[in-house]
């Protein structure tokens, strides 16, 4: 899957670096469901179109200066794979 291949090349571009990675750690996918009629003036059979969207997350650990984590984050990401970093300061 492509997540499994980002989570791969961002844990590899860690381990260069000597960083230290715990992860990934999968979160549960979030399915969202549409339930629609077919027809649009009601008449007729009743029959549904069903969609549904999954989104899959994980979570991967690290610890780094932002600057480093900025160089890791920055390689190429298919489109509809998004990548959110969040940096603690402690």
């Amino acid at each position: 899957m492509v997540e499994n291949w980002i989570c791969e090349q961002l844990i590899n571009g860690a381990k260069e670096k000597n960083l230290v990675v715990k992860g990934p750690i999968r979160m549960p996918t979030k399915i969202l469901r549409i339930t629609t009629r077919k027809t649009p003036c009601g008449e007729g059979s009743k029959t549904w179109d069903r969609f549904q969207m999954r989104i899959h997350k994980r979570l991967i650990n690290m610890h780094s200066p932002s600057d480093v984590l900025k160089q890791i984050t920055s390689i190429s990401i298919e489109p509809g794979v998004d990548v959110e970093v969040t940096i603690n300061d402690s």
